[in-house]
């Protein structure tokens, strides 16, 4: 049996039927599900589940590793967990197209400074922020977009359930992100992007993996992001979006406010006027 295989046989011995939405008969000999159970909640045959139980298949794809993520309703860890085990070589990422950045050249972080207190970060193409300003920090932080090390709008967007209700309009973003990932995916020499979407299939399962299917297309680079702060509300923030340049694979967006009640709001939330008298 190969380390993916016992990971999934014990995942199915742990978990109830009962958590499912099962009957839990009193003839029941298996701890947890029987093979047939699982296989038909995640969609696949019992005899795949079976060579992935024994390990005679080692590598499902990921659509298959999120289906199975999401009937077992593994967390986080264990879906980050399952990925690497199911991934040729321990995870490791193969060399293809430069290595996304995780810093950013000194006069970008000038820039940033100069851009106080307006909201404004910087992103590299696997969506990690990786600079940001204050004026963000202190907008982001309350709603959980910065946990992380580092911070990921994909991995918030698509797994952390506090996006959903950061996002009042989240199913419209996650099918644009889905899409821009798709996009940026189709480069062969793209391993990082790949593993990423790979990742998020498994991760987030259906609610990712379903937006797959859908044409790929270019992120929009300008637009209204609709936004729930913890401490002022509902917010309407245009931004618009600046390449870097080539070579960096790094944008820096910048937020506006869209309306005069998330001027207010902003400014309270920013401390600009504090900031100006300063």
């Amino acid at each position: 049996m190969s380390e993916l295989g016992e990971y999934l046989r014990g995942r199915r011995e742990a978990i109830t039927p009962a958590r499912v939405g099962l009957p839990d008969g009193p003839r029941r000999r298996t701890p947890g599900l029987r093979r047939a159970e699982l296989a038909t909640l995640a969609g696949v045959s019992v005899e795949y589940l079976t060579r992935l139980e024994q390990g005679r298949d080692r590598h499902p794809s990921p659509q298959v590793l999120g289906a199975l993520a999401d009937a077992l309703r593994l967390d986080v860890d264990q879906r980050f967990h399952l990925h690497l085990l199911a991934k040729p070589g321990g995870g490791l990422v193969c060399s293809g197209r430069v290595t996304p950045a995780s810093t950013v050249r000194p006069t970008v972080r000038a820039l940033l400074d100069r851009l106080e207190p307006a909201p404004a970060y910087v992103v590299n193409r696997l969506g990690s922020l990786i600079a940001y300003t204050e004026g963000f920090r202190r907008l982001a932080r309350p709603v959980g977009l910065l946990d992380g090390d580092p911070p990921s709008l994909h991995r918030f967007l698509f797994t952390d359930p506090r996006a959903r209700t950061a996002y009042p309009d989240w199913e419209r973003r996650a099918d644009e992100a889905a899409a821009a990932l798709r996009f940026e995916a189709r480069d062969e020499g793209d391993e990082h992007t790949r593993e990423l979407v790979d990742w998020l299939s498994v991760a987030a399962g259906g609610p990712f993996i379903e937006r797959l299917s859908q044409p790929p297309a270019l992120a929009r680079a300008t637009g209204v992001h609709r936004l729930v702060h913890p401490e002022v509300g509902e917010l309407s923030l245009a931004y618009e979006t600046l390449d870097l340049p080539a070579g960096d694979y790094q944008q820096l967006v910048v937020y506006l406010p869209a309306d005069e009640a998330t001027g207010a709001a902003l400014d309270a939330v920013t401390d600009r006027l504090a900031a100006a008298a300063y």
